[in-house]
Order: C-alpha cells, then structure tokens, then sequence
C-alpha cells in the first residue's frame, strides 16, 4: 500500500494542473486517473477555445479563473512548450435583439475584468472573418485557441517530472478515513493508497467522488456536444473562431480553427446520464452543419474527415439551473480533502489557476516548504515539418530518423514518433501516440500509419501485437492471426 502526503483523483487537464502546482512543494503527490492517459474524456473532447471572460456571471468563479487563466496562457505556452495562438473571437449578431444582447455581453465582461471586448461593424467583421455572415460582432480581441491534448499532456508531463507519480487504469472505487492517524485510505481496482490529503478532480466523476468523502447532495448531470471536424484545407478560409450570439446558458453552435489548421463545427447540447456514450448521431451532424453554416457558408461534407464527443460535468440545483464552479474544503464532513465538483468549461482555460487556489487552499491548514529543485520548464517534441530547411537538415545529420516520415498525411516522423512512445507518463496506447505527434489526424485518420506506428510499439517495448491498445483498457488492436505463416 503506497502513501502519500496528497493524492489527486483525475488527472485530466485541471487534476494535472493542480498536480503541477502542487510540485512546487515538498510533497509526495500521486495522481489516480481512471483512464489510460491524461486526455481521453472533457479534457480531451472540447472546442479546444481559450475563453475571454466575458460569458460567465460577474463575481463567479468561472470568470474570475477564465480571466486569470487567459491573462496568463501566452507565458504558460511558452513555459511548457504547447500551441497557444490569441487570434481573438467574434460573436455574429443579424438583429437588434442580438445588438443589445452583446452589448449586455461587453458590459458584463469589462466587469469580470475582461479586455479586447469592442463592437465592430459588418465591414470590420468581414475584414477579419471575411466568409463570416452577421450584420455586426462582438469581437474579442483576448480570446484564443489552444491543443487540449498537447496542454493537459504538457502539464501532466512537467508534474511528473517534477516528482508526481501517475497511475493510469486506477478507477476509485472507494474512500475511507482512518480518524487516528488522520489519513485516508483511497481504494482503487488495483490496490489501496494511504494519504493524508485527497483532491477530488475527477470531472465526470466528481460527484460520486464527493459522496465517497462524506460531502453528498450534488447533482451532477452530463452536458454532451457532438463535433465535426473538417479537413485542413478549409483553415485558411477561417483566421478565428465564429460564434451566433450566446444565450444565458450556452454559446451555441460555433466554428473554431485549430491550431494545426483544421476546422471544428459544434457542439450542440444534450443532457445526458450515461457518461461513457461518445457516438454522434448522422441526425446530429446534419444539425450542427446546417447551423453553422448560417454563421460561415463553407462547410461541405466533401470535407469532413472525423467527428466526436465530449461531456461537460455540470453541477445543476434541484430546479435544474447550472451553478458555479465548486472549490471547497469541508473539514466538519471531509477533513483534509480539497472538493472540487461541477467543473466544466471554462475549466480548459481556467485550470491553472484552479491549481493555484486549490495549492492555496492547502497551504491555509498546513505549512508547505518550497521545492528548490522545481522545474517549470518542458520541452516538448519538435515537430520536424514545421521546421525551415536549414534546421531540418541538421535534424537528419543528427538523428536519420528524422528523415524517414511515418504519416503522409501530417508529416510526422520515426524520430518523433519514437520520442512520444519514450514519453515521461509511460502511455503507450495508439491514441497517446496519437495526440502527443498528430499522426492518425490527418484525411486518411491513420489508413496510412496506423500498422506502421503498432509495428513500432511493438518492436520498441517489446511486447507482442496483442498487447497493443488503441485508447481504452480493452481496445485491443489484434486479437490474434487470421492464418499462421507456413
């Protein structure tokens, strides 16, 4: 049985935030994740939009740490060697009622602190989104995109580096509390963990986990929205994201570039209490398609390559209306636990400093000595086509791996594909290599590389084809041979 001075229950994008915070400390930090990497549910299925502040109620939590976690992205990215792009946002408005709506938007953002927020006409609008449709827009001058795969692994990846432990496949199953020696056991499918703190950041799971500390009542509900990403040569058509006015509880169909040059169409909204159901329904994609296209004319099924789905943990009332984040320490149910529950967008942009408060939080119970030998920096794996001929060459004198390319369609090679398998967390999944290089994303979605990449799983740990994973605990590549070789 291990024991730790704190154990994170999550370690999507905010449980490995506050993993990274909290290594800043002397501290023995272990992270349960369910999943077999950091990035397989909400941190990984959203727009993948760093949030400008404005949409969320004054004095709010959200906007509070929107605003925060915005102000401080450029810095981040540059710490911890992820995509980050302030290519701003607008927000389309065709009536007079869409008029005083975003007025009423712009007003409620510069008192959550938001900047950049200006009213601009249909000329400016088609200056900067010349395919947008809209009368007028707000534009959001601060507002960005960012890779979700490549922030949450970043953070996760500087945590461990730092000192925090990792368990993937560890789903919690139960949490008890031994009042005499004032720890928590925390009991997992694959064995028991003693702690004398517990962070519940478990996303879709916050509220079971919740009640497995003793603080019950919360109702969480399943918020699902459904994708549909286009091909990269629709990128250029879009320079920032395009969204219709919000309404009080949701943004509404938007398109939003990428930082590698595809297009997002989605999401829509469907409450939903299966948390585990990713598919998107034909019906579904025709919606968001003709909805969008009001926004931007440009979507043609000649160029959808994908889709996918996320689910939004939303902490609702008995009246069905959607409440704040909850960050909370209950000593008089839940001694040493730091609750956190509801945690849904903007967590992407916002989870920093929800690493920060919940640091904080810890340190008003408890003295925390600094670590001296704590490394904000990561450098992330150099992406080989994005380099000038110059540096390219010198990349294949140093290592020929460099020049042999594995995906044709996004231009990843060996040597960064090696690297991803040699990665610090010690995911070794398709869609860990997957998310950590771009291969597989591209039109042909891995019918080029897909065999190629197992081969090279197979061949670098050592292990038999069968043994190989696409994402989940039992998505099994191969099974067996379909005839033995003679």
């Amino acid at each position: 049985m291990g024991e730790f001075d704190i154990l994170i229950i999550g370690g999507g994008v905010v449980g490995s935030a506050i993993a990274r915070e909290l290594s800043r400390f002397k501290l023995k930090i272990g992270v349960l994740e369910k999943n077999l990497d950091v990035c397989y549910e909400t941190s990984g299925r959203n727009s993948g939009v760093v949030h400008g502040g404005f949409a969320y109620d004054t004095g709010s939590l959200k906007a509070r740490l929107c605003v925060e976690g915005n102000q401080g992205m450029g810095e981040l990215a540059k710490e911890l060697g992820f995509t980050f792009k302030r290519c701003g946002k607008v927000l389309v408005g065709k009536s007079r009622e869409d008029m005083e709506s975003l007025k009423r938007t712009i007003a409620q953002g510069e008192k959550n602190g938001a900047v950049g927020l200006r009213l601009i006409d249909k000329e400016e609008l088609h200056r900067l989104v010349p395919m947008a449709v809209g009368e007028f827009a707000m534009f959001s001058e601060n507002s960005g995109i960012v890779d979700p795969f490549i922030y949450t692994i970043a953070l996760a990846e500087n945590a461990a580096v730092n000192g925090v432990r990792y368990f993937f496949n560890h789903e919690v199953t139960a949490i008890t509390r031994e009042t005499e020696e004032n720890l928590w056991t925390v009991t997992t499918a694959r064995g028991s963990y003693r702690t004398r703190w517990v962070v519940n950041s478990a996303g879709l799971g916050c509220g079971v986990i919740a009640d497995m500390l003793g603080i019950k009542g919360y109702h969480v509900i399943g918020s699902k929205g459904d994708y549909i990403i286009l091909d990269r040569r629709t990128g250029g058509l879009l320079p920032m994201p395009v969204y219709p006015v919000p309404s009080n509880t949701y943004m509404g169909i938007h398109v939003t570039n990428t930082t590698d040059g595809n297009v997002i169409i989605g999401p829509n909204a469907e409450n939903v209490t299966d948390f585990t159901y990713y598919g998107v329904p034909q019906e579904n994609m025709d919606y968001l398609a003709g909805s969008a296209s009001e926004i931007w004319p440009c979507i043609k099924k000649a160029d959808y390559i994908r889709n996918y789905s996320g689910i939004l943990p939303k902490w609702v009332d008995e009246n069905g209306a959607i409440q704040d984040f909850r960050i909370e320490i209950r000593p008089e149910l839940a001694p040493n636990a730091v609750n956190l529950v509801g945690i849904e967008s903007p967590g992407l942009t916002a989870a920093v400093p929800i690493g920060r408060m919940v640091a904080g939080m810890i340190r008003e119970y408890e003295k925390l000595e600094e670590n001296p030998d704590f490394n904000p920096r990561r450098k992330g794996i150099t992406r080989f086509e994005e380099q000038d001929d110059e540096v390219k060459t010198r990349l294949i004198e140093e290592n020929p791996d460099y020049g042999e390319v594995i995906c044709r369609c996004e231009k990843v090679t060996k040597a960064e594909i090696l690297e991803a398998i040699r990665n610090p967390l010690g995911v070794h999944t398709m869609a860990g290599i997957k998310y950590r290089t771009r291969s597989m994303m591209g039109r042909c979605q891995g019918g080029y590389c897909q065999m190629r990449i197992a081969k090279m799983l197979e061949e670098e740990l050592g292990i038999p084809d069968t043994q190989i994973r696409y994402a989940r605990e039992n998505s099994w590549l191969f099974t067996g041979k379909v005839r033995e070789e003679a």
